[in-house]
């Protein structure tokens, strides 16, 4: 668990949005979202294995957590969502608050991740409705 303390430690001192941790290999991002995930997905970067923290995991992160194939995961705030979806792949999870569901940022309702994976059960489909979702979403700004 050595690496899942290193991520814990870089995600409370520093900046980052995302941590991923394995020995000396060590991804961070800054971006908001599932943004830094898709990217790692798109580049296919191998994180087989790796410990993560992150501030805010629901169950679109948790799909795509799942499809980078992380062994463990730790959050600030996750949703049950997520949780029921590492409980299902067997990847271990700590977490500081549950909430029900992860809120947008105007607390006006779910967070558009969260809605548009909300009745999906396989990670493919949920990585293709995030991307959907995502698409909608830059085109109306």
């Amino acid at each position: 668990m050595n690496n899942l303390k290193k991520a814990k430690n870089l995600i409370s001192s520093g900046d980052y949005t995302c941590v991923l941790a394995q020995e000396e290999k060590i991804y961070t991002s800054t971006q908001r979202g599932v943004r830094p995930l898709l990217t790692w997905l798109d580049d296919n970067t191998n994180l087989e294995g790796f410990s993560c923290a992150d501030k805010v995991v629901g169950k679109a992160a948790a799909f795509l957590y799942v499809l980078l194939k992380v062994k463990c995961v730790y959050a600030l705030v996750i949703s049950n969502p997520a949780i029921d979806v590492f409980k299902s792949y067997g990847i271990y999870t700590e977490y500081e608050m549950l909430v029900p569901s992860i809120r947008n940022r105007t607390d006006t309702g779910f967070c558009p991740m969260e809605q548009c994976v909300l009745d999906i059960d396989a990670p493919h489909d949920a990585c293709e409705a995030i991307r959907q979702t995502l698409k909608i979403l830059q085109n109306s700004n």
